[in-house]
Parts: structure tokens; sequence; C-alpha cells
């Protein structure tokens, strides 16, 4: 079918997050120095024509989705349907910038009340063996919810929106139960409301829901000191095949192999994740943060390494190398850049590494804190810059996403990969995967910072800016991608927190072993026996 699509809506993550982030005009002249030659790309048209092909959804299939959801829950039409088709990674928004969409997109839209409903959908499906592609907030950039049928004739993306509810809390556990479709901001009001809080912050927060979390062994900001999403989660509810699977009945067991762990990071190949019980703290009463620079990444990284193995990390610890140092300092309209590196020079940090810390917890928790963090910080030669600049970093620490649409219309290939290592291959690993992309994409910005820090390593996060390949825009990320993953096999792990996916799958084996990936398989022959579930993802 050929239909006009409005390119508009879901095309970025500006169409829902809170407006665009635009590039200050002394920035974007210093990206053209950087990286130039760039060619502007044409604005996308508000409607253009898309061939989206017609539902291969059968009838008798249709009819009792409906009959289960409601037929006003069953969506077929193309604008529905392509917004479910990918996620948000550099290539899923450049494919939707086109006029021609070259992706599969699912052949209806499901939307369950809750997880019953998703229970009684599974069971439709499996009769009429139609795929199911689980959908929270769409952000996975390694292809996690793209519309992939697989061996199935047709595919449906089982959107978890209408399960926005918190089912309980049990104040005196500080155990709450969300269901999966619950996004993180209202995940936080609905806490708020009883004085508890999640803590979980991933810059993906805006848009990404309870179950995706889950789904993907999801990494906050502040995971230092909340904790990563699994070391959360105390229970689980699962939807599969196979009827429904609970797991999780005490703070720790010895009964096996702990299933909750199998469940998790499963990316909806195991089941969909229907509700979730979590561990919740009080709110905080006091929020600070700050920044510090470093006299280099070396430096930067003993210093990070000293705090966690004297377990005296700040709830957000964030290294910035010295490439993603320059290109915040070039970025930031806020910031007198002359002057500070001036203060900063004086003081011997002349190729600064800047340190994002922040507490958050009651004030003389904060205090006591920050007192072990801060003294270290100074015997390992950081130059403290203030509070302006964490409190500039933790209000816009959800703009990267929204600067990136900028990026895009400019005609800049940007996008994200990340890994983790023991501390004993950071720099190895950094190295190695820094000079993959160089020598794949040529003149380029190769940022890279410490998202997550952990006694025995961390993980490195990498953000790339180059001009954007005129007539293979695809390839040239693909090949570059590649090049990394590459690199990353034998050092480090090939997904700290963007989890599997589709990008990923051909590197899994060689971090867990071809028995490993039989044992995924077996469990997924044990409650999808007929495949239906999230098809060509993860194993």
């Amino acid at each position: 079918m050929n239909a006009l699509i409005d390119h508009r809506l879901r095309r970025s993550w500006t169409a829902e997050a809170a407006g665009a982030a635009p590039l200050p005009a002394r920035a974007a002249k210093w990206l053209d120095q950087r990286i130039g030659p760039i060619t502007p790309a044409a604005a996308p048209a508000g409607e253009m024509p898309v061939e989206i092909p017609s539902p291969k959804l059968v009838k008798p299939a249709e009819e009792a989705l409906a009959k289960v959801v409601g037929a006003e829950n069953v969506l077929v039409d193309d604008v529905a349907r392509l917004e479910r088709a990918t996620g948000l990674s550099y290539l899923d928004l450049l494919r939707r910038r086109s006029p021609s969409a070259d992706f599969p997109v699912p052949d209806a839209v499901v939307l369950p009340a809750d997880p019953d409903e998703v229970q009684a959908v599974l069971d439709v499906c499996v009769q009429h063996d139609v795929g199911v592609v689980p959908f929270g907030g769409g952000t996975s950039v390694v292809g996690g919810v793209a519309a992939l049928s697989g061996e199935k004739t047709s595919v449906i993306a089982l959107d978890l929106v209408r399960l926005d509810a918190l089912v309980s809390v049990d104040a005196g556990s500080r155990i709450a139960v969300l269901q999966a479709g619950v996004r993180g901001p209202e995940a936080e009001r609905l806490l708020g409301e009883h004085g508890l809080t999640l803590g979980h912050v991933p810059q993906s927060y805006e848009r990404a829901t309870i179950g995706g979390f889950a789904a993907t062994r999801s990494a906050g900001q502040a995971s230092s000191g909340y904790g990563r999403f699994e070391d959360m989660v105390t229970g689980v509810r699962l939807a599969t095949p196979r009827g429904e699977w609970k797991l999780g009945v005490a703070p720790a067991s010895a009964a096996g192999p702990d299933l909750r762990q199998l469940a998790i990071g499963s990316e909806g190949t195991l089941g969909v994740i229907t509700e979730v019980a979590l561990r919740v703290r009080p709110a905080p009463q006091v929020r600070r943060y700050e920044g510090y620079a470093l006299p280099g990444w070396t430096a930067g990284t003993d210093a990070v390494r000293d705090l966690a193995q004297h377990h005296a990390l700040a709830d957000v610890t964030r290294l910035s190398d010295v490439d993603e140092t320059e290109v915040s300092l070039a970025l930031n309209a806020g910031f007198k850049t002359a002057a500070l590196r001036r203060y900063l020079a004086a003081r011997g940090v002349r190729r600064p590494c800047f340190l994002i810390v922040g507490w958050e917890g009651t004030a003389r928790d904060v205090a006591r804190r920050r007192r072990e963090t801060t003294r270290r910080l100074k015997a390992a030669g950081a130059v403290r810059v203030g509070k302006a600049l964490g409190e500039s970093w933790r209000h816009g620490r959800f703009a990267g996403p929204r600067q990136r649409d900028t990026l895009l219309d400019r005609g800049v290939c940007v996008e994200t990969l990340e890994t983790a290592a023991y501390w004993s291959n950071v720099d190895e690993l950094r190295d190695d995967v820094r000079a993959a992309l160089t020598a794949a994409l040529g003149r380029a910005i190769i940022m890279c910072h410490i998202s997550h820090a952990y006694e025995t390593g961390a993980s490195l996060y990498f953000t790339v800016l180059t001009a954007r390949d005129g007539t293979d825009p695809v390839g040239q990320w693909q090949r570059a991608k590649a090049a990394a993953c590459e690199a990353i096999t034998g050092l480090g792990t090939i997904s700290h927190h963007h989890a599997v996916g589709v990008d990923h799958a051909p590197y899994l084996s060689a971090e867990i072993g071809s028995l490993g990936v039989e044992v995924l398989r077996a469990a997924k022959s044990a409650v999808d026996p007929t495949g239906i579930l999230n098809p060509g993802k993860l194993v």
C-alpha cells in the first residue's frame, strides 16, 4: 500500500520529549571545522509517500485478538504500524527520514489492558502461529523491537502502553510492584506519592518503560548508588506461550539458580514481562551535583578506580575523556570556555577530563559521603570546577537524543556504542575501539566516557560524530559498528546496558560460548516451543 505517512511522528526523539536542542552558532562552526565538509540533509517533509506493505495478519487471528482486547485496540492502519516498526538507533532514524521504508513493519499493533489480556493475546498468537514483538517505549538502539517475523507469515507489535499502573506498595519491605508499561517519569511520580523513589535514570528515562528496563538489564546514570536495574528486581511476572510465569518470593534464596536473572535480560524472547516487583528507597531530601577536572585520561581512570575500590563512589560518577570534554565545552552555550580553560591551566590541567559526581539522600548522608569522595579526588589531583558544571550536566542529561536530531538535520552521522571491561583492560579497550572506528570512518570525533564504575572494572560509552556519507550512509555506520564490535570481542562485553537485540547477536557466542547459546535456546524452547516470541533477537 502506498500511503502518506507523517514522518514527524516518532521519526525522532523530540516527537514526544520536551523540545529540540539546537546547536549554538559557535558550536556549529566548530563542528564544521572538525569533521567537515558537511552537507546538510534536506529537512524531512511533513508528509512523504512510503511503501507500507498491506497487513498479512489473517482475518481469524485479527478477530480472535479483537475478542481479547477489543477491536479498537487492534490497530492495522499504516501510521500505527510504522510507529512500532523500529527503535531509535541512528540507522532507525535515518531510515525513517528516507522516502522509502526499507525495514519490516508489523502487521498489526495490539494493545492489551492488563497481564491477563497479554496472556490471552499470546494464546491466540500460538494458535494462529503469529510472531509477537513486545513493545514498550521503543527506545532500543540495537534492533530489539524491530518487527522481524522470522519464519512466521505475520507478526504483531504487542504495545504495553496500557499496562501503566502502580500495582502495590509494601512500605515495610520497601517493595513496589509496577506494571511493565509504566514509563520512567511516571514511575517516579507514582512512587513519589508514597515518599519513595526507584532512582533508575538512564538517558532513555523520558520514554523507556519498567518492562523495557527489566528486559534489557538496564543501567541508570546513578547506578553506582541505586544499583543496576537487575539489582532492583525482587520479582517478575511474565506471560509465555506455555502460560504465566511468576518468579521471586523472598529477598534471597538458595532454591536453585536464580531464574529471575534468566527472565531479566531475555529481551522478550522468553516471555512478555507484565509486572515487576522492585526494591525502592525513600525519596532523597538532597541532591548535590558538582564537577571536577583531572589532568588526562589516565589520571581520571586511576581516580575513579580508587573511588570504586575504596567504596567512595558518588551515586553518579561519570568521567569524560579529553575529546568528550572538548566537545562539551564547544557545544554548551552556558560555559565561559576561555575563562574555564585559563582557570584549569593555572592549576596545571591543560588537557582536562571532566568528572561529574552527584550524591542523593539525606543531608547528613550526602555530606558524609561527599567528604570521602572529595578527599580522594583532591589526593588524585582533581581540580574542583564547581556545582555549576554538575548542575548543568544534571539538567541537560536528557538533551543528547534531542541534540542528535539537530545533528542529523545538519548531515552528521551521530551514534553511540558501549561496552565494559575489567580495569586491567579498560585502556586497551578504549584505544582499540577508537582505532577501529577511526580506520572505518576517517575524519571523525570519537568521544568516550566511563558511565558506570565497579570495584573490578568500568563501562566505556563511545559517541561518534562524522560527516554522513551521502552515497551509502547506512553502510557507513554498519561497517564502523562491525569494526568496533570486533575490537571489543575478547577484551570486554559486547553490551553493558544496550542489550543484544539484532545488532549484537553475531558476537554473543564469543562471549558466552556455543554451549551458553545452546542453554539459551533450550530455555526458549521450553517456554516458547513454536518460536513466536520476538523472532530474530538475542539467539
